[in-house]
């Protein structure tokens, strides 16, 4: 069984291949300053090139990297992540195991390679248990050479499920290790080639996510042509099946600012629908946990793991969630990966970004960078990030008389092939249906509450509140703005902003627009394109050239460097990578995070804040949600410029006919403003209920804005109908603080 391992570990003598995504000093080691350019390559785990294989009727290239978080309070934190690769798995050269592991707790780094070790093998050891048993029951006359053995999809998700529930029973027994507190998740695909299929296992939160080529209806704007599926649900206390189980043990489910009273705890109602409990707050970066009830701890954002001895008591289980699935000719891509590349990442871009590449490998060096981008504008750390990337390249038909295929069902001949051999099929023997986009976990697009204290706390120490006005906003000529870009630039351009949620709403006409109005700026080594704990305005992509984020640790003077080399960011043509920083000032001033300096010659696109808005605002709808804005109650003490600055925060939403867009009762956090269509508004009291018809321009759903948590009135759609939604964290980040004195229900423009 040839294997490949990563993270913090390396066994030569068994043909394990590893790196060091620990980081290049040791836990001890004092901070030396700024790092070098082998330490930063040192963050970083990855293959050497892509390899290929075929399994079966499979042909794949593949890839894996795994990149250390920077955590400004801990600067040496090992990586907790780690991953594995099995080819000739179970013996059979048609079969591999790929596997990524992500581990919390003190000793989370052990514990993620306590499952690299050894989940594969125990999951080889029960397929082959089963194997050895139904080989016994064969009457194979000696010397015959019977067809190979394939288990049932029952029989393999069965071992797979032994093998999980075993090595978590090995890992609270290792004395090496103390997980009363400290576990890992688990991601993992068995792909058994002479079947085409691949059965995934999930403990906890990390994901597995397929490609397919999609049909003309289902491709999306400015998408690759692939549709992205999961291959896994996220074991979360966001699902209404989770928080019941959890539940059912006692165990409480709150989030940190719930459990510091800064949160009011609500009576949950176990049948509300799945996202409704914590949704808004995780926006901020505080999703709901699993608690004792009797302290607070453990604290797990997940209700599935390996290890957590304590937590398992509360009904975090290492019992896996498991699919099996058919791949066919439109598969095209597969990726595992840790919760650090889908905190701001949806399944839809993380298969848009693998699929602008040839390579694999180049694929999940643009994932890890975008992720790890996104994680230093969003937060004031970042999540260690791993994944493995799949391109299918070609799946061969099945070839049913080449295999035996078994199950706990009695078996007739299917068909008598021409060597004379008699094949077993069980038709009832199906993959699983496929898995739909409910319950998983919200991909947050805001800043966490840690972040925007900081923010706060860097314009209370720089700036007077008078000097934090924005200047006049004049109204700019965007056609004097305007540069004709070529198709090469437009493509980098467009390439580069796929997979950020402030574009992701924009039409075909404003997009056009964006590429008129970004300006072209040419840098020099060492020029500071932005500094830290300045005022931002700008939002840039990189055409080409390496760029350096520098931070300087809170609490630290500038001694002129800029501080810690905590990531670089490649811009290259040849590659199509033309990775993006800066974005959050397209929504508001806030001093910057972080400095990046120019560390070789190239080219940057820039955006400013006030050509963004004058584009969203241009469009007439935009233009006439600024009027509905200013005539709510709620903001009508809000200044002009801010009123357009949530205008062009606002994304768009859209609901079919007699769908509900809210419901009276229901916790939500979004106010929306009808674009196009109608609703039917209905409030109930007691048995009297009384409906009203809103219209374009008509808004509903203020007051959970402001000191309300739950809806007042149903909303109903009575046609397709698209609406404009302003959250509160979106109200409160771009305006502030405010409140309303409520007048009814006086929600008609």
């Amino acid at each position: 069984q040839k294997s490949t391992m990563g993270c913090n570990q390396s066994v030569p003598d068994k043909g394990v291949v590893g790196g060091i995504a620990g980081g290049g000093t040791h836990p001890g080691s004092k901070d030396r300053g700024p790092m070098t350019n082998s330490e930063i390559q040192q963050r970083i785990d990855s293959i050497e090139k892509t390899k290929t294989a075929t399994f079966g009727g499979i042909k794949v290239r593949y890839a894996y990297l795994s990149q250390r978080g920077y955590y400004p309070d801990d600067a040496h934190k090992p990586n907790q992540d780690a991953y594995s690769v099995n080819h000739d798995f179970v013996g059979e050269g048609t079969d591999a195991f790929f596997g990524v592991y992500d581990g919390h707790g003190r000793d989370g780094d052990g514990c993620s390679q306590f499952a690299r070790d050894q989940l594969p093998g125990m999951v080889a050891k029960a397929i082959n248990r089963v194997k050895n048993k139904e080989s016994a029951k064969r009457n194979i006359p000696q010397g015959d050479d019977p067809p190979p053995l394939e288990l049932s999809k029952e029989q393999i998700q069965n071992a797979c499920l032994k093998a999980h529930l075993e090595c978590n029973r090995n890992m609270h027994r290792a004395h090496q290790l103390d997980d009363s507190l400290s576990g890992t998740t688990s991601i993992s695909g068995y792909i058994h080639g002479r079947r085409n299929r691949i059965t995934v296992c999930n403990v906890g939160d990390s994901r597995a996510v397929l490609g397919y080529t999609a049909k003309p209806n289902e491709a999306s704007n400015g998408s690759s042509g692939l549709k992205a599926v999961p291959l896994s649900r996220d074991q979360t206390p966001y699902r209404k099946d989770e928080r019941i189980r959890i539940r059912a043990t006692g165990a409480r489910i709150l989030s940190l600012d719930q459990i510091e009273g800064l949160e009011p705890i609500e009576d949950e109602d176990d049948m509300a629908d799945d996202l409704e409990l914590g949704e808004e707050l995780d926006e901020g970066g505080d999703p709901p946990r699993v608690w004792s009830p009797h302290g607070e701890y453990p604290g797990t954002a997940f209700t599935r793991s390996l290890g957590d001895a304590i937590a398992e008591e509360l009904g975090v289980v290492a019992e896996p969630e498991m699919l099996t699935r058919e791949l066919t000719r439109d598969d095209k891509i597969v990726v595992l990966a840790s919760d650090g590349v889908f905190e701001f990442l949806t399944n839809q871009s993380v298969i848009d970004i693998c699929a602008k590449f040839k390579d694999p490998l180049e694929a999940c060096r643009a994932v890890v960078a975008e992720s790890y981008e996104l994680w230093l504008q969003y937060e004031l750390r970042t999540d260690d990030i791993t994944i493995i990337c799949m391109f299918l390249d070609e799946v061969e038909p099945q070839r049913p008389t080449a295999f035996e295929a078994v199950s706990s069902r009695k078996l007739t001949p299917e068909k008598t092939p021409s060597n004379g051999k008699v094949v077993f099929i069980d038709k009832n023997d199906t993959a699983d249906a496929p898995i739909e986009e409910q319950a998983i976990r919200p991909v947050r697009a805001h800043l966490s509450k840690e972040k925007s204290k900081a923010l706060e706390a860097a314009k209370s120490k720089m700036f007077s509140e008078e000097d934090l006005k924005n200047p006049e906003e004049e109204e700019l000529e965007l056609s004097k703005l305007v540069t004709e870009k070529t198709e090469e630039e437009k493509a980098s351009i467009a390439e580069a902003i796929r997979a950020s949620v402030m574009f992701k709403d924009i039409g075909d006409e404003q997009r056009e627009m964006i590429y008129g109005v970004m300006e072209q700026i040419d840098c020099k080594q060492g020029d500071w394109v932005i500094k830290q704990g300045t005022v931002g305005d700008r939002f840039y992509i990189v055409d080409h050239g390496d760029f350096e984020v520098r931070i300087i640790p809170d609490g630290q003077e500038d001694d002129g460097s800029g501080g810690n080399v905590v990531h670089v960011y490649h811009g290259s043509r040849e590659q199509n990578a033309h990775p993006s920083f800066g974005e959050l000032a397209l929504m508001y001033s806030a001093p910057r995070a972080a400095s990046v300096v120019a560390k070789t010659d190239g080219k940057l696109w820039a955006l400013h804040r006030y050509a963004f808005r004058q584009v969203l605002a241009q469009q007439s709808e935009r233009k006439e949600l600024v009027r509905v804005l200013k005539r709510i109650s709620l903001l009508k003490n809000v200044k002009p410029e801010k009123i357009k600055s949530l205008a062009a925060a606002m994304s768009e939403v859209t609901f079919g006919k007699g769908e509900s867009v809210v419901e009276q009762g229901q916790v939500g956090d979004n106010l929306f403003v009808i674009v196009s269509g109608s609703c039917e508004l209905l409030h109930k009291e007691g048995t009297d209920v009384t409906a009203a018809t809103l219209k374009p321009n008509d808004y509903f759903g203020e007051e959970v804005l402001v000191d309300e948590r739950r809806y007042a009135a149903t909303a109903v759609a009575l046609q397709r109908t698209n609406c404009f939604k302003l959250d509160k964290l979106t109200l409160k980040q771009t305006v502030g603080n405010l409140k309303l004195q409520r007048k009814g229900s006086n929600n008609v423009a």
